[in-house]
């Protein structure tokens, strides 16, 4: 797999698009802060980690819904391996004028758009959603 992140982001919305009431992604560390921020922000209900029968570990997600309609209305890669995207905490874009957020791989650990902002720390814009 060449790009673990943009099949995070994929499944998710895949999954929230067919109404399904958890994903399955193969765990990494990177892949369960997003899961964490996702959570914190209120577009997944949780997150657990468990071991597949092959013996691999796994990160399950619990998908969220308000009303019927899916709480991750989109959700799109912005940096990827082959063009990798910085920005300065002055430079980040808002998502949505601040309807949405932004993921960020900042020297201080993944943050949402806001957080880089307030604590003065650019990095790599991973994804938005909204």
């Amino acid at each position: 797999m060449t790009d673990p992140i943009s099949d995070l982001l994929t499944r998710l919305r895949n999954a929230s698009k067919a109404r399904l009431d958890e994903c399955v992604i193969p765990h990494s560390t990177l892949k369960e802060a997003i899961a964490v921020i996702l959570l914190v922000e209120g577009y997944v209900a949780g997150h657990s980690n468990s071991i597949s029968a092959a013996g691999h570990k796994t990160l399950v997600v619990k998908m969220k819904y308000v009303d019927g309609a899916p709480a991750i209305t989109g959700i799109t890669r912005v940096s990827s391996p082959g063009r990798r995207l910085y920005f300065g905490y002055t430079e980040i874009p808002r998502v949505l004028n601040g309807l949405g957020i932004g993921i960020l791989s900042t020297s201080k650990g993944l943050m949402k758009d806001a957080d880089c902002r307030r604590n003065k720390a650019g990095g790599e814009l991973i994804c938005n959603v909204w």
